[in-house]
């Protein structure tokens, strides 16, 4: 007999059951139905009655209690008085479907199904929120990276926001006039300026403590020590780690492109031509030069801090306190503002695409061949400088790679995502066997793990190190699959986890990305080579309980 445990969960809609695993053993059996009555079961607020196990011979799932359920259906969950849950389990089960998956809470939060404990809990990568305070005087990179440090840390997972100042200000102030509003006898403008940066405060506040978030990055020049300690002690008050970001820029060349690039375009500046606008902002940089007082190793030495000096030429780092901010760091040493362009595309055509057959280490096809050629030709016509190529270590990517007739990098880090028990499956196929796992991957595609396989959510964690070595390089090209191509366009373009894995990524096109100012310009280049079109989008109908046509309703014509 093959006995399989029910994950319960109180409160929760039925579609969030998960399986905790399948024994055989009887002495395991026996402990483990010990457990569930004498642990996990109360923990979970769940009371005798509430749970259905159920066992079948060679572990197929047969309704419990004596009670059959409706084929198909593999698991439902019943709210009850008292906030518990009833469990009953049906037909349709597989041997691969079972382990633990990402659930979304009835708040929106994240929550992680641990198979070894009665209760749920938040996915947090800090033990306390962190406050992130960026310090500097104007026109030396704050805003560019507190947009990409958040960027960075919402990609990996960690909640995070940007609380830029000078938008407070703005906001506060419809029309800018000149540098005058920043003078230090300004009384006017000082007063205005601290009651934007109470506003900004009160939201960092509601951010961090009300709504969630993990990691608050409060964007503003903070140039005078009295300044950063009034903003430390609010983190040491309202319970957060404060993580001082110093960008210190001495060299002409580097203030002047940042003066050229950010500034001139700021909302400030609208209506004023370059000249006039380059004089008044050097104007408004001498109001801080004269109070700034630059984090110092000995006056601060109790403070946690990176400063970064010229954009990276050198770095002093400071009593880096947990592991979010080692995080921090390490990604703030990689990131540079050299110009550069990464392209980024999928391997050609291969005959699995053509099968509608996902996963797999198949081949090339005859146009995927052709676009590999085509390629190359690509390719020798940008030249591009110091081109780097890398590929993952399967077989489509590197015979794509190959034609280009230059050397290239293996990473198997950029193999395409494992789905699992359904590697080499159609969607069809896939609805057939695992009409649930069909379904719950439709409802959250982004932290569905396929059975013995992974989720997006895996790949992202899994694709970080590829990120740090593009933030560290110059030209890149980057030949590699669908889902892999998605999570590494997310990150550029700043896309939500609900939008990453819908992302459109077609086949033989090539997407140059060019980091500018605050973000990522994209261009889109199809290299004129016909292609099947493997996208499927998410149908209307998530439910378990759909009939297969409308499950399949948005799968792509195939052979």
């Amino acid at each position: 007999m093959g006995l399989t445990f029910w994950r319960v969960w109180s409160g929760l809609p039925a579609d969030e059951a998960g399986i905790l695993g399948s024994v055989d053993n009887s002495s395991w059996r026996q402990g483990l139905e010990k457990a569930l009555s004498e642990v996990w079961l109360p923990r979970a607020g769940v009371t005798d009655g509430d749970l259905t196990v159920v066992s079948s011979p060679g572990g197929r799932a047969q309704g419990g209690a004596g009670e059959a359920g409706p084929p198909g259906l593999l698991g439902s969950l019943r709210s009850l008085e008292g906030g518990a849950a009833r469990l009953r389990a049906a037909g349709g089960g597989g041997p691969g479907q079972f382990g633990c998956r990402m659930n979304r809470g009835k708040e929106g939060g994240s929550f992680l199904t641990d198979p070894w404990s009665g209760s749920s809990r938040q996915v947090c990568m800090t033990n306390c929120p962190t406050l992130i305070v960026m310090v500097g005087l104007p026109a030396r990179g704050k805003t560019y990276i507190s947009k990409k440090l958040t960027r960075y840390l919402n990609w990996i997972g960690v909640p995070t926001r940007e609380f830029n100042v000078g938008q407070y200000r703005r906001d506060m102030v419809k029309t800018y006039k000149s540098f005058e509003f920043f003078l230090p006898d300004n009384e006017e403008g000082l007063k205005i300026r601290k009651q934007c940066a109470l506003a900004a405060l009160r939201d960092v506040r509601r951010f961090l403590s009300e709504e969630g978030g993990h990691v608050a990055v409060f964007d503003a020049t903070n140039t005078t020590r009295e300044r950063r300690a009034t903003i430390f002690n609010f983190g040491e008050q309202n319970g957060y780690k404060t993580f001082f970001v110093e960008s210190i820029c001495v060299d002409p060349e580097v203030i002047a492109a940042n003066i050229v690039q950010v500034k001139l375009g700021s909302p400030d500046y609208v209506n004023h031509d370059s000249d006039e606008a380059t004089e008044d902002f050097m104007r408004r940089i001498e109001c801080y030069e004269n109070s700034y007082e630059s984090l110092d190793e000995d006056l601060d030495r109790d403070l946690s801090y990176i400063k970064i000096m010229d954009v990276g030429q050198s770095y002093i780092v400071n009593r880096v306190a947990d592991h979010i901010q080692s995080r921090i760091v390490y990604y703030l040493m990689n990131i540079h503002v050299t110009p550069r362009s990464i392209y980024l595309c999928r391997h050609g055509e291969s005959e699995l695409n053509l099968k509608g057959r996902i996963g797999g280490d198949p081949g090339l096809s005859a146009r995927g061949r052709e676009f590999a050629r085509s390629l190359a030709q690509f390719i020798r016509d940008q030249n591009i400088k110091d081109l780097k190529v890398w590929t993952s270590q399967m077989k489509r990517t590197i015979q794509t790679a190959e034609a280009l007739g230059v050397p290239y990098e293996q990473w198997k880090v950029l193999n395409e995502i494992d789905a699992g028990v359904c590697e080499e499956m159609t969607y069809e196929e896939i609805q057939d066997h695992y009409p649930l796992e069909f379904a719950l991957r439709d409802q959250d595609k982004y932290r569905y793990r396929y059975p013995k396989g992974e989720s997006y959510e895996d790949l992202v964690q899994r694709l970080e190190p590829v990120i740090m070595e593009l933030e560290r390089q110059e030209n890149v090209l980057v030949i590699c699959h669908q889902a892999v191509m998605r999570c590494l366009l997310a990150y550029f373009l700043d896309k939500a986890a609900e939008q990453l894995p819908y992302l459109k990524c077609p086949l033989h096109t090539v997407l140059k990305l060019t980091p500018v100012a605050y973000g990522c310009k994209v261009e889109s280049i199809f290299l004129n080579v016909a292609a099947v079109n493997t996208h499927r989008d998410r149908p209307q109908n998530v439910d378990i309980s759909r009939p297969p046509e409308e499950a399949l309703v948005t799968v792509p014509a195939h052979q």
